[in-house]
């Protein structure tokens, strides 16, 4: 295996016809030149979508009320109606399964102003529970307690982008005052949103006060406008989705089969497709790869059926002169592996090495759909086995063929 002359021959027979043996090489450095590109795109892509969850609970649905569709226990069709914040206590007792809880209200985009700095922002009702859903990096402060619920106390979180537009640069927020709707609340933390891209900004431009104290302020009763639930381990989000809907139909007279009159988007469920998109584009990829790959090696196989009828008389005074058929048979799947693995290894490095420039290229960018491509040694090595025992199939019938012919025929044949 590791004798000097074997492998001295092995690289004259391969450089003897140098355009034929790059020609071959090509098919198989393409190849896998290929498969770490799109599998570099494919990790990009997937990245991507995580990086636009952040910390995103999957396990979680939301749930909120919509119009009623069907009439029910003497109310007509096309009632209106919502959700109320006593509804959370029956939720969280009827479902053990729940782990954690948070009602919602959303005021929309408000005037907000400090001095005489103004800016429109969104402005949210929470619980502490929110930010064990949807996360928020605290980047100075803190967020709601439940303290803050019971006394409806006029504090507010705001994200990094109202900290720029109401303060000054250098100008600490904490403990200052702003003003929503003629109303005084005091900064008691700054947030900056988990996401990137459009919902990332949307959330660095929102400032989130304790929901009770969002409906005293805007006198909105106990109304909540949608809940954020997640499930506990072990449990699905589509089962507690489920019986969340069931129990609030009920609560608010809503008929069970009336599918419109309550919205619903579970998070789970689609995190499960995307995965599952990912799945079937990495199948895809390998096999559009290896396909691609398999090409190049009857490629190689092909020519090494040439090499074989061309050293015909060769292999025949070998045999004469003492070689068994298996130093034969490995001296020529020597040479195919040799082809395959040095044609393969320069096609990795370039496709890694492409990959990782374009991850370099696009580092400092914010495109929301592609982040950090990339190729994961595991894969490298499993392609460079791979090229490993196609070349050694490459090279067995080719060498099977080398040997069929007694040595006496071998010596007398003449190629052409």
């Amino acid at each position: 295996m590791f004798e000097r002359e074997r492998w001295r021959e092995v690289i004259h027979v391969l450089s003897k016809n140098k355009l034929r043996t790059f020609m071959t090489a090509f098919g198989i450095l393409w190849g896998i030149f290929m498969l770490m590109i799109m599998l570099g795109a494919s990790t990009g892509l997937s990245n991507g979508m995580k990086r636009n969850l952040g910390d995103f609970a999957v396990n979680s649905c939301f749930i909120w009320a919509q119009q009623t569709t069907m009439p029910y226990k003497g109310f007509k069709k096309g009632r209106h109606y919502n959700f109320e914040l006593k509804d959370m206590d029956m939720l969280g007792k009827k479902i053990p399964e729940i782990e954690y809880l948070s009602p919602r209200m959303n005021r929309g985009n408000m005037p907000i102003s400090r001095d005489k700095k103004t800016g429109g922002f969104n402005i949210f009702g929470d619980f502490p529970e929110f930010n064990n859903i949807d996360p928020m990096t605290i980047v100075k402060g803190r967020f709601l307690n439940h303290k803050d619920i019971q006394d409806r106390r006029k504090v507010v979180v705001i994200g990094e982008r109202a900290n720029e537009v109401l303060f000054e640069q250098d100008e600490d927020a904490l403990g200052k005052y702003i003003k929503v709707n003629d109303v005084y609340f005091q900064v008691v933390g700054i947030f900056r949103s988990k996401h990137t891209g459009g919902w990332g900004n949307y959330q660095n431009q929102s400032v989130i006060m304790p929901l009770t104290t969002l409906q005293k302020t805007f006198n909105e009763g106990n109304t909540v406008h949608w809940f954020s639930i997640t499930a506990k381990r072990g449990t699905s989000a589509k089962y507690i989705e489920t019986k969340a809907i069931s129990l609030l139909k009920a609560a608010h007279y809503v008929h069970p089969d009336d599918e419109m009159a309550v919205g619903h988007q579970n998070v789970e469920e689609e995190f499960k497709k995307f995965n599952g998109l990912f799945m079937g584009v990495n199948i895809v990829v390998w096999i559009v790869g290896l396909g691609t790959l398999f090409a190049g090696i009857i490629g190689v196989s092909n020519i090494m059926l040439v090499v074989v009828r061309e050293r015909t008389q060769e292999f025949g005074i070998q045999r004469a002169v003492g070689a068994t058929p298996w130093k034969i048979i490995g001296q020529l799947i020597m040479e195919s592996v040799f082809l395959t693995v040095i044609a393969g290894y320069i096609g990795l490095f370039f496709g890694i090495g492409l990959v990782e420039l374009v991850d370099m290229i696009i580092s400092g960018q914010h495109i929301e759909a592609f982040y950090n491509p990339e190729v994961s040694l595991e894969i490298a090595f499993k392609a460079l086995a791979v090229l490993v025992v196609a070349g050694t199939l490459a090279g067995i019938i080719p060498a099977k063929r080398a040997v069929s012919m007694k040595p006496i025929d071998a010596i007398r044949s003449e190629y052409k």
